[in-house]
């Protein structure tokens, strides 16, 4: 087994894949979404190709039910089954830090944790819309910087809480005790955005605490990436700004007094396999067709928070503010940004740019020259890995495992087999300590 620095892949499930027309094909899994079969399948495929993680992200809100799926099973609910259908991949979810306290988190993510012996993984997110604000009480999402400071808050007491039972705290002597009472410490938090007694009614996670995924996009996102994630998914739509985003949040985490290379930056990745460049091409081709134009535009306009349904779709994109003048979710505004500076793109252009995966990396070709980016995005510092987003499911999954994922061993870059039991052993990390900093 190779010792030298390899990849990590995340595979990142949505619906019936990223792409927006993706769940119009024929044969797309569109009537399965709320079958559990279908989800154990696709992380069983993963699993087959020695993936770190599947991932599910989360949203609170339908948004246009007309335009096709986004969210339908609950994704711990449904990462519980999936832990039963699987035995070494990683289980990783998003949960907001707006909309969540740190206890219940805290007792979903160690049950999930114990359920799947040690496979657990947060992806801490602060929530963006409006309109999910106003389906737990708030007229509108808090301001960015009270948001940020209250995910702060909620990730330090949700590690007091995992840390609130010692390892060793039970005991089951039948005789005696079933938990030693000294082994078990209540929290008494007491901040500005939550008050927690504690002790969990969890004992201690088999991990420890579930691993720490991030997105941080914003500056105050990256920060917290920076003092606590322990990887991060990332959007990065080319290599340059790969580098920028790799640099800039290692450089951070270097501030932060931690070891960036412990923390995996792991951009997310579009992929189209074909035996050749022209049949690659023509699965994307074929699926962009399917494409309906004003869905794709009300689209566009959540992602820049203006109504761009009137533009004409032949022309160049009409000017946008610049980043430090956009109020809403940065990430995925400065992306866009990225594509129209890089390609000058017509909005019909820029719609089919965004509509798998958003502005992402997009990898279009046979499994060598995909695996040549791969390569060179990981040794040019741009990524650890990547948290693949298949436009298309199942098959453009099943394309990568098949057929990437031996072109990545063959060349030493990636595993031939689990060497790990938990996530934590698949991303290389230490079980934390009790009480241990972040």
């Amino acid at each position: 087994m190779s010792t030298h620095r390899q990849l990590h892949l995340n595979a990142f499930l949505l619906g019936a894949g990223h792409h927006s027309a993706a769940w119009r094909r024929p044969d797309s899994p569109a009537e399965q979404l709320g079958d559990i079969s279908y989800w154990e399948r696709l992380a069983r495929t993963a699993e087959r190709g020695f993936f770190d993680a599947v991932f599910f992200a989360d949203g609170h809100s339908t948004g246009d039910v007309a335009s096709g799926p986004r969210w339908f099973l609950e994704p711990l609910t449904a990462l519980s089954a999936m832990a039963r259908a699987t035995e070494r991949i990683g289980l990783v979810c998003t949960i907001s830090t707006t909309f969540f306290t740190p206890f219940h988190a805290a007792r979903m993510l160690a049950s999930l944790d114990h359920i799947s012996g040690g496979r657990a993984g947060w992806n801490v997110v602060t929530s963006m819309f409006d309109a999910e604000a106003r389906n737990h009480g708030l007229e509108a999402m808090p301001a960015r910087q009270q948001r940020y400071a209250r995910a702060e808050e909620f990730v330090q007491v949700t590690q007091q809480l995992w840390d609130s039972w010692a390892d060793d705290a039970v005991l089951v002597d039948r005789a005696g005790l079933y938990a030693d009472p000294a082994r078990v410490r209540p929290v008494h938090h007491h901040g500005e955005h939550f008050q927690v007694d504690g002790p969990l009614t969890v004992p201690r996670p088999p991990q420890g605490r579930p691993v720490l995924f991030q997105a941080g996009a914003s500056g105050p996102g990256r920060d917290l990436a920076a003092r606590y994630a322990e990887a991060i998914y990332a959007v990065a739509y080319d290599l340059t700004a790969g580098r920028d985003y790799y640099a800039d949040v290692k450089a951070r985490i270097t501030a932060a007094g931690r070891n960036p290379e412990a923390v995996a930056v792991m951009p997310g990745l579009v992929t189209y396999v074909g035996s050749t460049e022209q049949e690659a091409r023509a699965q994307r081709a074929a699926v962009d067709a399917l494409l309906p134009t004003a869905q794709s535009l009300a689209q566009l306009s959540t992602f820049i928070q203006q109504d761009c349904s009137g533009w004409e779709l032949d022309a160049p994109v009409p000017p946008l503010p610049p980043l430090e003048r956009f109020g809403g979710p940065q990430g995925r505004y400065a992306t866009i940004l990225r594509i129209i500076d890089v390609e000058r793109p017509t909005v019909r252009q820029l719609l089919g740019r965004l509509a798998a995966g958003g502005g992402h990396c997009t990898m279009v070709g046979t499994p060598e020259s995909i695996a040549d980016r791969i390569e060179h995005w990981f040794r040019s510092g741009a990524a650890d890995g990547f948290n693949l987003m298949p436009p298309t499911l199942p098959d453009a999954l099943d394309d990568f495992v098949d057929h990437v994922v031996p072109e990545l061993q063959r060349r030493g870059l990636f595993r031939t087999d689990y060497t790990a039991h938990s996530l934590r052993g698949h991303l290389g990390l230490p079980r934390p300590a009790r009480g241990a900093p972040a």
